[in-house]
């Protein structure tokens, strides 16, 4: 098992965005390590958890989260399917906590003209608060970067934010449009804007979802990104 020092080290070790993007936890009391061709980043706070992110193949992974999966509100995250394999030759058993999804593209976006990065979050929170009370992301937030915004006679009506980005997986969390102004595309237009943004920063953009949400998953797939099935892994008993 061979210990991975730096961002650059684990960028080498694997090309999954996922890992990658965890990868921003070393330079704040992470850990890294690659086995038999697998990855595990331990991130001590990243979008709110504890987390051990794997990705490779299954018995290098098992290995892995052998080694340093357990822990006090850890939560080891990797692809869905891959979990599944990798708790049927885990020595001692684990369960499925939650799971959701992933999504992510690299490459090249238009930028729209008509949403702009806001000077100030003031608004944000209260759209949030009536849009989407369950968000991620808030103003304020530890990781939380920045917002974007559409204005409609001077409202703030739909947001998105950049959080938890690392050195070459740029992050969109926070994506709200105001009830009374769905329907009309406001949504789309303030991801891709955020999403252009970002691709033109890190090469690749990312982002949780929610995998019941058909809706939003439709939406970035339409602006190009992928989905894949994640889930976190618990201890049994």
């Amino acid at each position: 098992m061979r210990r991975l020092r730096t961002t650059a080290d684990v960028q080498d070790a694997s090309d999954d965005p996922l890992v990658r993007w965890a990868a921003q936890a070393l330079s704040s009391g992470g850990a890294a390590w690659e086995h038999n061709g697998a990855v595990a980043v331990h991130a001590p706070a990243l979008t709110r958890r504890r987390r051990l992110v794997l990705s490779g193949p299954a018995e290098g992974v098992a290995s892995l989260l052998a080694a340093h999966g357990r822990g006090v509100e850890l939560r080891p995250l990797m692809e869905r399917p891959l979990a599944l394999e990798v708790m049927s030759v885990m020595p001692t058993p684990w369960v499925e906590d939650k799971p959701f999804g992933w999504m992510d593209r690299a490459g090249a976006l238009d930028l729209p003209e008509q949403a702009c990065w806001l000077t100030t979050p003031a608004g944000v929170e209260p759209l949030l608060r009536e849009a989407n009370p369950d968000s991620w992301a808030w103003p304020g937030e530890k990781g939380v970067r920045r917002w974007a915004g559409v204005h409609v006679d001077g409202d703030l009506v739909a947001t998105a934010a950049e959080a938890w980005s690392s050195a070459d997986v740029g992050f969109m969390m926070g994506v709200a449009v105001h009830p009374s102004h769905t329907g009309r595309g406001l949504g789309r237009l303030v991801c891709q804007f955020v999403t252009s943004s970002l691709l033109s920063l890190y090469g690749t953009c990312a982002l949780f979802v929610e995998n019941y949400n058909a809706p939003a998953i439709a939406l970035y797939r339409k602006l190009g990104f992928a989905y894949r099935d994640v889930t976190t892994l618990l201890p049994a008993g």
